[in-house]
């Protein structure tokens, strides 16, 4: 899913890759990734649009089309969902101090820009940043 995110991709497709019945393979994916499979894809598409949209030269119209998204209106509300803010806003805003500045290394920007991650959910010390250890 990760590399085929711009692929018209649906779960029975990935159920018949993966030789699982749909309903099988959506729950053996939510326990392993803790989202479902189309959350997780809708994930990757977002990130890679914030991506595009930082870029400038595209209208956000073509980097839902680009990121393998069908519906404009789907990907805006998923998009704002997720970021904060809507494509548009995101798109013709100033993204010269972000992470991708170098100012921190690329693991903690992946984790810190990724949409609905754990963005202002604070770590105890002694604590796992996926919760409490066993």
């Amino acid at each position: 899913m990760d590399r085929f995110y711009a692929q018209p991709l649906d779960v029975p497709a990935l159920a018949k890759v993966a030789l699982m019945s749909p309903g099988h393979f959506s729950r053996s994916f939510r326990a392993a990734y803790g989202e479902t499979p189309y959350s997780y894809l809708m994930t990757r598409r977002v990130e890679r649009a914030k991506a595009l949209l930082r870029r400038g030269d595209r209208s956000v119209t073509e980097v839902c089309f680009e990121v393998g998204c069908t519906s404009l209106g789907s990907f805006s509300s998923r998009f704002t969902e997720l970021v904060g803010e809507s494509p548009s806003a995101y798109r013709a805003r100033s993204h010269g101090a972000d992470a991708s500045a170098g100012a921190i290394p690329a693991c903690v920007e992946k984790v810190v820009t990724r949409p609905g991650g754990r963005r202002g959910k604070p770590v105890s010390s002694g604590e796992a940043p996926d919760g409490p250890s066993p």
